[in-house]
């Protein structure tokens, strides 16, 4: 097919939707924004040999090589500024792909709203090179200064695909010119090319595995200078002369754990900066069927870092919409009071649902224990994980436990306005060979019971086979259940997804902690929400709250940061920017913990607008010590602040916020110690508050009445 005809195709489907999905763009309001806002506004053209993509705030042209496309330029409309290419070469770059494409062809089509994505352009380019296909889609949401960009191999390779990180100290030292020629990566997923000889850059790094890990995020400033490799998912570009700049999402499990990891993710050689590595090997590749390789995003931004923070957001807050009767969720999970299996029954889960009623639970999960098989975290039974459908009733209720099934516990749920849940342990032998099985098991739960929510554990990710596999299983449990699916998505041990991968499936349960083993501190729980927030959609993130009066003994004498110092709405508090996960039985609750049913209920009342905004860590880093929080900024006026108040003796405090220097506004407490008061930002966006005692907070609702001008 010729690019010309495939032109004309995308010029007959570009404006339309089939029947079946059609939407009016703009009405529905999901996450803060309008879902499909600004729609008509994305679009692709190709003209001579440069192609254009783009929406309202952004847009990316390309020589068009063939179909191996060269970025030209990138423009910021906001700002109304162009970054041109200075070094015009391929985007994609593969052992055996390089010069020209071949074949080219371009389609683009407006896909459709659906539950869990917006409606957006679609824009596909297919070329070969050689003995293999390319096919690269840019994703472009109305809303978003940035494009996405998915890419899938088809065809034959062979030689390694990646090659380990160059170490400096092997390279020649600088006498000529000529010796300043690095060599090329041996794979690049995307490249920009920009002028100007002051780039700065932020490469953040993440950590998931949380068994082992309780430091999650980490960022490294540097000065683009002649060729260097860097790690992490996300990479922050300014102009150090001008001001702006762009920025780089790697849609990839976090490093530590992608799949064919060479030590890189990003390279920087003055202003030319790359995303690498693509998660797959030559063996992965076939020529039979497509095989997808790790997603890059490239945005925009102007300004600091709010609106560098901000860009990144709003792509982010399209890869998965956010409906408030799907996705908000106060959950509770009894695992966390460590009987594991050995109380789960009937009558238990009965008795379980009505006081979790009385706290305001919306969500109630049966862990391990539910089912039929036994897995080897049973206290009752040697189990296992090995071979789960010789057992074709493994995922079947234990008749033992549950007579009558799940319907008893699930009606009653049902009564309570509570929806049930249930854990679920893909069958990983053979890379998820047995996917289906594991599909209809999840499928028949939502059948019988209308169960749609599932914690998804003991997933480990060696290789694409496995990936593939564990998407098949996703996305047929997804479209079985009308999208109304959610997965708790475990990231406590194992290679898994992170944060930056398989997020269009739900929400990521991100860490266990006990009380029964002594590590369940609150401020470090809420430090890494607030390292997260800064990077990652808090309100995708379940975060646990822990019965503090359970083992006091488990902790040393006069040890001030134990979860028994702290009142129980604090660590309730402490969970509410993302998704509270009450991770405990509420029979071993004492009376007064249902004190804070009235806090639960106020929070309830504003949780999906706070969660709607674009909510990011305000004052200083939670270390039992400080003032800290979170901002959520739902529009240019208005929003939600929640602050803290450590063990610290400070009765009031400046924090600095993400308000503009000058802004006179109001503060309206919703829940906690605020009483409601009105403030003038300071230059750096600080605000005085106010807290009674310790280990206090406050909920407020802000309104900036306006803006006064300052020299």
């Amino acid at each position: 097919m010729s690019a010309l005809l495939t032109i004309l195709m995308a010029a007959v489907t570009a404006n339309s939707c089939s029947p079946d999905h059609q939407t009016a763009f703009g009405e529905r309001q999901i996450s803060g924004i309008s879902a499909g806002a600004g729609i008509e506004e994305c679009f692709s053209k190709l003209e001579g040999d440069t192609l254009t993509i783009g929406n309202s705030l952004t847009e990316r042209k390309f020589v068009w090589n063939g179909g191996n496309l060269m970025t030209a330029s990138v423009t910021d409309k906001s700002a109304g500024r162009t970054y041109r290419t200075a070094d015009l070469a391929p985007d994609f770059v593969m052992p055996s792909v390089s010069g020209p494409g071949k074949e080219g062809e371009l389609f683009s089509e407006r896909v459709c709203e659906t539950p869990v994505r917006p409606a957006h352009l679609k824009v596909c380019v297919w070329f070969r090179s050689g003995a293999l296909e390319i096919r690269r889609e840019y994703r472009i949401y109305g809303d978003s200064p940035a494009i996405g960009c998915d890419t899938w191999l088809k065809g034959r390779m062979s030689g390694r695909l990646v090659s380990a990180v160059e170490n400096s100290a092997d390279r020649k030292n600088i006498e000529f010119a000529a010796d300043m020629k690095s060599s090329p990566v041996t794979a690049v997923i995307d490249r920009v090319s920009l002028e100007g000889n002051h780039w700065r850059a932020r490469a953040v790094e993440f950590w998931d595995v949380t068994d082992w890990n309780d430091n999650l995020v980490s960022e490294r400033d540097i000065i683009s200078y002649r060729k260097n490799s860097y790690r992490g998912n996300i990479l922050f570009m300014e102009d150090g002369a001008a001001g702006g700049g762009l920025f780089f999402l790697k849609e990839a499990p976090c490093p530590s754990v992608q799949l064919e990891y060479t030590g890189a993710d990003f390279t920087a050689d003055f202003g030319t900066f790359s995303v690498a590595g693509p998660g797959v090997s030559s063996a992965d590749i076939a020529p039979d069927r497509w095989t997808k390789l790790y997603s890059s995003v490239l945005g925009v931004w102007n300004g600091g870092e709010l609106e560098a923070l901000t860009a990144l957001r709003r792509y982010q807050k399209n890869i998965r919409r956010h409906l408030p009767d799907r996705d908000e969720m106060i959950m509770m999970n009894t695992w966390g009071d460590r009987s594991q299996d050995s109380k789960v029954n009937e009558s238990f889960c009965l008795a379980e649902l009505e006081k979790a009623s009385r706290l305001g639970v919306t969500y109630f999960q049966i862990d391990d224990g539910w089912q039929t098989g036994k897995s080897p975290n049973s206290a009752v039974a040697k189990g296992t994980f090995k071979n789960i459908w010789d057992n074709p009733d493994y995922w079947t209720p234990d008749p033992e436990k549950y007579p009558r099934g799940l319907a008893p516990v699930a009606d009653r749920a049902r009564e309570l306005g509570i929806e049930l849940g249930v854990w679920f342990n893909p069958s990983v032998q053979n890379d998820f060979e047995d996917w289906r099985k594991d599909a209809d098991a999840l499928i028949k739960l939502y059948r019988e019971y209308g169960i749609k929510v599932f914690k998804i554990d003991g997933l480990n990710i060696p290789n694409k086979k496995s990936e593939q596999n564990l998407r098949r299983f996703f996305d047929t449990v997804s479209e079985a259940t009308g999208h109304q699916a959610v997965f708790n998505l475990d990231v406590t041990a194992g290679r898994r997804g992170g944060y930056h991968y398989f997020n269009e499936y739900g929400n990521i349960f991100l860490e266990n902690r006990y009380t029964d083993w002594g590590n369940y501190y609150p401020y470090r729980t809420l430090r890494n929400l607030w390292q997260l927030s800064k990077y990652v959609p808090a309100e995708r993130l379940q975060i646990e709250f822990l019965n503090k009066w359970r083992n006091p003994d488990k902790y040393p004498a006069g040890d001030p940061f134990a979860p028994g110092n702290y009142d129980f709405g604090y660590l309730f508090a402490t969970a509410m920017a993302g998704q509270p996960l009450a991770w405990m039985e509420a029979s071993n609750l004492p009376e007064e913990a249902y004190g804070i049913s009235p806090l639960v209920e106020a929070y309830q009342a504003v949780m999906s607008d706070f969660h709607s905004g674009v909510i990011l860590p305000i004052g200083n880093e939670p270390n039992g010590r400080s003032w800290t929080g979170f901002q959520s900024i739902t529009d240019d006026n208005s929003g939600y602040i929640l602050v803290f108040r450590e063990a610290n003796g400070e009765k009031s405090s400046h924090v600095e916020t993400w308000l503009p220097a000058g802004a006179r506004t109001v503060f309206e407490p919703v829940a906690g110690d605020g009483r409601k008061f009105c403030a003038t930002a300071g230059e750096d966006g600080s605000v005085k508050f106010t807290l009674p005692s310790e280990n206090s907070f406050a909920l407020y609702r802000y309104g900036i009445k306006h803006i006064s001008s300052r020299k």
